[in-house]
């Protein structure tokens, strides 16, 4: 057997491992940590209930329909990783569920061609992305989203229309533009790291992504935004569509070979979850396998790798009183909790107020909030009534996934609460500095000789 064949019939067999699967006890402490049970109160939606059904499938039971929709109604928000004693790898036992039910799954043509474009076509390109995004863009500056919300027309199309009301906004210019640039530290020369940009937030979140490059450059940090790289694959591997998100990651590991840097950043902890399992989605590699492990040392939340640095001073007050939402795959997928408070609260001015309920999830999920949007909205209302417990005037997050559903949380159940990133109050907290340092450089007096 070929290489190429060998290594195709090892990787295309993903599915839950019955040593992983034997791990779980049943003792049901996961219960409370999982959102949909909290909402349903249903053992087949709970993680032992889904793991007990992992385990009939895997002693030889079929795939059945209401298999592939417990599966599917799962989050895959890790909370329940957090709460296991016995150190259950949930998420890697949902995703292989996933993936063995794609393999196994002959979907309707229409959703087989959605899954195609968006999947396989859009995310892995820039020049499709691009197109996308124009014309989102277009929709949105024309007065065409106005006029079409204005009017009624979205009520009668049902479903278009709840999907409408969650589109994300598109911010020219793209950050496409700055891709392959390197971008020079201010200030003491510190660390040399690479950022990755991501796909959608290229179009969606640029100003974010201008913010973190601005805000690395002000602690000291040559930030290398690597023109090779493309799509995390995130989101196909929680599709279970393993095998598009390998050639992603190839892809990405190779754009980054031989750069040196010190660390590889994200701001979106979905994506940064799955960047930091590399490893494991290329494990049996014979050429990327360590390859994989040396990217995924180097692999960090911006959050946490600057948490982990001494800030360079001066930072300006941000007059705000501020509550943090739990990034699910930062809070559980990385591990990372106390990164993203600290930074809150290193910034003058700022009010930190702690919400209930902080890291049990939002409903965004990746494309949850579009593909089961009742039970999205259904945790996103619960959401905002701990944030609004917290009187907080701004929420902070650390993915953009949080943030757009935070934003349409705050405008069906809010308070006007403004919805930021971590780094974008940093980021106001910088330029607050530049700016009273301006004023102050324009009241000295001039002296004459």
């Amino acid at each position: 057997m070929a290489t190429s064949e060998a290594l195709h019939v090892i990787e295309s067999s993903d599915s839950p491992q019955q040593v992983d699967l034997d791990r779980c006890v049943h003792c049901g402490l996961c219960l409370n940590a999982c959102p949909t049970y909290r909402e349903l109160h249903l053992e087949m939606d709970s993680p032992r209930g889904r793991i007990f059904q992992m385990k009939q499938v895997a002693e030889g039971a079929p795939i059945t329909d209401s298999y592939r929709e417990h599966i599917d109604l799962c989050l895959a928000c890790r909370g329940c990783e957090s709460a296991c004693p016995s150190g259950v790898s949930y998420g890697r036992l949902v995703e292989g569920a996933r993936a063995q039910i794609e393999r196994n799954t002959q979907r309707p043509w229409r959703e087989r061609v959605i899954r195609d474009l968006v999947f396989k076509r859009l995310l892995p390109s820039r020049t499709l992305l691009r197109i996308a995004g124009l014309k989102l863009r277009f929709y949105q500056a024309s007065g065409l989203q106005r006029f079409v919300r204005g009017s009624g027309l979205l009520r009668e199309f049902g479903r278009l229309g709840e999907l409408e009301a969650l589109s994300p906004q598109a911010e020219t210019p793209f950050f496409f533009d700055q891709i392959g640039r390197v971008f020079p530290a201010q200030g003491t020369h510190k660390h040399r790291v690479a950022l990755m940009a991501g796909c959608i937030a290229n179009i969606c979140f640029s100003r974010l992504n201008e913010a973190t490059v601005r805000v690395l450059q002000a602690n000291g940090c040559e930030v290398t935004v690597p023109g090779g790289q493309t799509c995390c694959g995130a989101l196909h591997v929680h599709a279970g569509i393993r095998d598009t998100a390998r050639e992603l990651a190839r892809r990405n590991i190779d754009a980054l070979a031989g750069g040196g840097y010190d660390a590889i950043l994200t701001n979106a902890a979905g994506c940064g979850s799955t960047l930091k399992e590399y490893h494991d989605l290329l494990e049996h590699d014979p050429v990327y396998a360590t390859r994989a492990v040396e990217f995924v040392a180097k692999m960090k939340d911006v959050t946490e790798f600057l948490a982990g640095i001494d800030l360079n001073p001066p930072m300006g007050e941000v007059r705000a009183t501020v509550t943090y939402q739990d990034s699910c795959h930062l809070a559980h997928g990385q591990r990372v909790r106390s990164a993203p408070r600290e930074l809150l609260k290193r910034i003058p001015g700022l009010t930190f107020r702690e919400m209930p309920l902080a890291d049990i999830c939002c409903g965004s999920a990746g494309i949850y909030n579009v593909v089961h949007t009742d039970m999205s909205m259904a945790l996103l209302e619960k959401k905002m009534a701990s944030v609004n417990s917290t009187r907080a005037n701004c929420v902070a997050t650390a993915n953009p996934g949080c943030m757009l559903q935070l934003r349409v949380g705050v405008a069906r159940h809010g308070q006007g609460q403004r919805v930021v990133h971590v780094i974008e109050l940093l980021d106001e907290a910088y330029g607050a500095a530049k700016k009273t340092d301006a004023a102050d450089a324009k009241r000295l007096p001039v002296h004459t000789g």
